[in-house]
């Protein structure tokens, strides 16, 4: 299993190279699975539901299921899980593709959109082995166009990763 990650600045257009990526994968029969980091609360379930009206009850997991997909919502009162821990929930995938997680471990590619003026990752963390970016970047990491899918695609899968 290959855990490949896509990082960058608010806007940079990482979910936009994520579902692109996934995509490219599911078309090549890869089972592909996603991690997302939220910096902020947020909810699977809306008010109102069923499972909302469980978990506000004071359950402390939830899991909502039909005949098309299931989730689980797990309370864990304010101590994040780690990426580690989060990968080892994931079942039968190829690829796990992260979004976010900037301070974690794992390889990572950078999304560079020439709109942000914030300094770039790649000059700051040391697992960036890749940029995805619409401008010309001086440096000795592999750059991508952000159009070139196929591209950014092969190079993740011919990672050590």
């Amino acid at each position: 299993m290959k855990i490949i990650g896509i990082v960058g600045w608010k806007n940079s257009g990482k979910t936009r190279l994520v579902t692109s990526l996934i995509r490219y994968f599911i078309n090549k029969k890869l089972n592909v699975a996603t991690i997302k980091h939220a910096h902020h609360n947020f909810e699977i379930d809306k008010k109102g539901t069923d499972s909302y009206l469980h978990r506000k009850a004071g359950a402390h997991e939830v899991i909502i299921s039909s005949s098309k997909r299931y989730a689980k919502i797990e309370e864990i009162n304010g101590e994040e899980m780690s990426l580690k821990n989060l990968v080892k929930r994931i079942n039968n995938a190829d690829i796990i593709i992260v979004e976010g997680f900037k301070k974690e471990n794992h390889k990572k590619i950078e999304v560079i959109r020439s709109i942000n003026n914030k300094e770039p990752l790649y000059k700051s963390l040391k697992n960036i082995i890749a940029i995805v970016s619409n401008k010309k970047i001086n440096t000795k990491i592999p750059t991508f166009n952000d159009k070139s899918i196929h591209k950014i695609a092969d190079f993740i899968l011919n990672q050590e990763l």
